[in-house]
């Protein structure tokens, strides 16, 4: 099959269309024939060599897949060849073909193309399991989404207002991107090259502060965030693109309250993202399926160009997600 392959640890040239042996289906486990993945900021971490595939995982990037069902190893009962999917993967999905565990595994209503479905595993889950599983957060109450026009906080802008619309969106956004952030129906966005950001939380808040912070950069913006947080406030960090250290004032934690989240996706026990993506199925996906929620695309790459996505997203060029088109459907 044709796969996306590293030719060493490094930047996007390092990316190379080539040949690879299809993986085939397990017990428990689901083949898809792939017409879209998306290119995700974990794709690049794990290009550079800072990021691993699990073990027994494919070490072809690619966390997410939308596609039809090619196989069905032994024991699943719930897919058939032919029906169109989509699937969370543990590493993959740049190829033609992507195996997946079958809990992992949702079937695409019909309103969407291939490529909106392959943008929702990675991106909606995260912002839906750090924001509503583990910080809580309760309609009416006050959110800062760090990282505008990103694929984890359009997903996050878009999930909160339906599943909790009382409550206010406050976004970060670099210069060129404030107006598209604010279109999308965000209640205040900051423009973080400009503005103090915790200084503008509480100003918009009566110097209250936020009740959630859902937060990608971590060391550089630690500070900060905890300055944004209002009593009983929960910080929900997903990276460390800011650095993996930063200082902590320990005492605003005790006095506030504050509760510090941290995880991630992809290293979870099967049966742990199985359980996520059943929480998510039942209360975000129809949502999809009415055409409340459609995945924002900055563009569509052919397979062959996926270095040129990686040049974009490290570029922070794009608005919504980036997808690749793997094969033509």
């Amino acid at each position: 099959m044709k796969a996306i392959l590293l030719d060493g640890y490094g930047g996007p040239e390092v990316l190379k269309l080539g040949d690879a042996e299809p993986p085939t289906a397990g017990p428990g486990r689901v083949l898809i024939r792939c017409y879209a993945t998306s290119v995700n900021r974990p794709d690049v971490v794990q290009r550079q060599g800072h990021y691993p595939p699990p073990p027994g995982e494919s070490p072809v990037l690619g966390l997410e897949a939308a596609g039809t069902v090619e196989a069905v190893g032994a024991g699943v009962t719930d897919f058939s060849p032919g029906e169109r999917v989509f699937a969370l993967l543990g590493g993959g999905g740049y190829a033609e073909l992507a195996v997946a565990h079958a809990g992992h595994v949702l079937k695409m209503p019909p309103n969407l193309s291939f490529e909106q479905a392959a943008c929702i595993c990675e991106t909606y889950l995260t912002a839906y399991m750090n924001l509503f599983l583990y910080a809580e957060l309760a309609d009416g109450e006050t959110v800062l989404l760090h990282g505008g026009g990103g694929g984890v906080t359009t997903a996050a802008m878009q999930l909160v207002k339906l599943l909790v619309p009382k409550t206010r969106v406050v976004v970060t956004a670099s210069t060129g991107k404030v107006e598209r952030v604010a279109a999308l129906g965000a209640d205040l966005v900051i423009d973080y090259k400009k503005e103090d950001f915790a200084e503008a939380v509480l100003n918009y808040t009566d110097k209250r502060g936020v009740d959630v912070v859902l937060d990608h950069l971590g060391g550089s913006y630690l500070a900060q965030n905890v300055r944004s947080l209002a009593v009983g406030g929960r910080l929900a960090l997903i990276g460390v693109m800011g650095g993996r250290k930063g200082e902590l004032d320990l005492g605003a934690v005790l006095v506030k309250r504050l509760r510090i989240i941290g995880s991630t996706l992809r290293p979870r026990p099967v049966a742990e993202k199985t359980a996520i993506i059943r929480s998510f199925e039942r209360e975000a996906m129809p949502h999809f399926a009415a055409g409340r929620i459609a995945p924002l695309i900055h563009r569509v790459y052919p397979l062959e160009q996926a270095a040129e996505a990686h040049r974009t997203m490290e570029a922070s060029e794009h608005f919504g997600k980036l997808v690749l088109r793997v094969t033509g459907a």
